[in-house]
């Protein structure tokens, strides 16, 4: 008989009958009866195991029980999750790949993963290392990208891993790449990757591995285009190109659904010792608060270590702010739609630094979150460091430790009606003291309700999750 086998007389069990007039639904799950209500099962939707168990067939009996032969404490656990969308606390004596072998033969595996990983399940004060996911091979994770509800890519070597939202299944596909230096998901399944020192931006498969496109940038050279950064937003994806010969250097901006160029900004040709427009953007992030792209790049020179930070209109293909970097450059630089604000790290104080994106236009926005302090001594403190906005929270890599920082709730003063109120920020380092310390910390990843940690020299990723959530 199939799990889903029929019904049995509504003589097996008292008050167990189910009529075409009546509310409540029982089912037989492995010989243990369950009621509950057609409400309840329509929560599953309609293409569900439930919508059929709530509905029998016209050809049954108005009194029969429908009969599912499988595993009852595992029926139980989703059952709750219907009553109250919420895993019960019984759910953690069952393995993860049980819990979601059990819900694909339900159709109720989105519920199961909204419930396990959903982003909203996210707190940042209480994450703490959970897990380590390991990589095949030698080579240290270069890049790495997350889906919404938590899968995770990661690129080590000329290799790209990827897990699942339980984070159990894995998968490793080649690429043609030397090793992959700018990585973008652009759905679960299929990412864009690119790299310093090989031409062009592949759409890549992971699935089978599969490379679906290759987007190139004609420069007037007719050199290779190289890929400096990647960044989207719901309907654009933006690529950083410079050419093979490091003259000229774009931003071109594709269709994300059909990957066709629309235009092109920031097109910059190099003559003699034009350093600062010799710049490309290394990093692209999107601004949905004010519509625009937030292209930053810096370079390391005699005098020092200098950079821009340019807010283009996209669609007018106009610079509405420009930000040049001489006095203690980032070292790595995000933007927090949440809070409104950009944030950096200096390159040789090692500070953070915010600026509030409602002055949009100011000549020195930059606010000093630390102490102030600027080395001039020559060393520089922030190489290295990384930046990221998650939500309200600004996450901040020191060496091998973690910054949080977060705005304190507080009745700002204006002087006047065109003043902004005094904003103020603290830090906390995240983790228990078991968390502390430890290799460099080279890139920070945010999805579903966890944060991912990439250091110098492992061959691994570390998932850091609250104590209260996952299994």
């Amino acid at each position: 008989m199939p799990p889903f086998g029929g019904s049995v007389p509504s003589s097996y069990g008292s008050n167990s009958s189910n009529s075409s007039d009546s509310n409540i639904i029982t089912i037989d799950v492995g010989g243990q009866l369950f009621q509950t209500t057609k409400q309840t099962l329509a929560l599953a939707g309609p293409d569900s195991l439930f919508a059929r168990v709530s509905e029998p067939p016209i050809s049954s009996s108005h009194h029969s029980v429908p009969f599912v032969d499988r595993d009852p404490e595992l029926f139980s656990v989703f059952l709750s999750l219907l009553r109250t969308g919420n895993l019960p606390s019984k759910a953690r004596v069952f393995d993860i790949q049980d819990l979601i072998f059990e819900s694909r033969f339900y159709g109720v595996e989105d519920l199961l993963i909204n419930s396990v990983s959903n982003p909203s399940q996210f707190e940042a004060y209480n994450l703490e290392r959970s897990a380590i996911l390991s990589m095949n091979g030698r080579d240290s994770p270069s890049a790495i990208v997350t889906t919404p509800f938590g899968s995770v890519h990661v690129a080590h070597g000329s290799k790209i891993t990827s897990f699942d939202w339980s984070l159990r299944k894995k998968r490793t596909i080649l690429t043609q790449f030397a090793a992959v230096d700018s990585m973008l998901a652009i759905s679960p399944s299929v990412v864009a990757a690119g790299a310093t020192d090989f031409s062009g931006l592949q759409i890549l498969d992971l699935e089978n591995g599969s490379v679906k496109k290759t987007l190139s940038w004609e420069n007037v050279t007719r050199s290779s285009s190289t890929v400096q950064a990647i960044g989207s937003n719901q309907e654009s994806l933006f690529v950083s190109f410079e050419s093979g010969r490091r003259n000229s250097n774009s931003i071109v901006v594709y269709d994300l659904h059909s990957l066709r160029p629309v235009t092109e900004i920031a097109h910059n040709e190099i003559y003699g010792a034009e350093i600062n427009s010799a710049i490309p953007a290394t990093k692209l992030n999107w601004v949905s608060g004010n519509s625009l792209l937030m292209a930053s790049g810096s370079h390391s020179g005699p005098s020092g270590v200098s950079g821009n930070i340019k807010f283009w209109d996209v669609r007018s293909g106009n610079i509405v702010w420009e930000l040049k970097e001489n006095v203690d450059c980032f070292s790595d630089v995000t933007v927090s739609d949440n809070l409104s604000s950009m944030f950096k790290v200096g390159v040789n104080s090692g500070e953070v630094f915010f600026a509030d994106l409602r002055n949009l236009g100011a000549e020195n926005p930059w606010v000093c979150l630390g102490d102030g302090r600027i080395a001039y001594n020559g060393k520089k403190e922030g190489v290295g460091c990384k930046i990221e906005s998650h939500g309200s929270q600004v996450f901040c890599s020191k060496a091998g430790d973690i910054e949080l920082w977060s705005e304190v709730a507080m009745g700002s003063v204006k002087n006047s009606e065109d003043e902004l109120g005094e904003r103020v920020f603290r830090k906390n380092l995240m983790g228990k003291m078991k968390d502390m310390g430890g290799s460099r910390i080279t890139n920070l990843a945010f999805g579903g309700n966890k944060m991912f940690v990439t250091r110098k020299d492992q061959q691994s990723v570390e998932v850091w999750q609250s104590s209260s959530g996952g299994f």
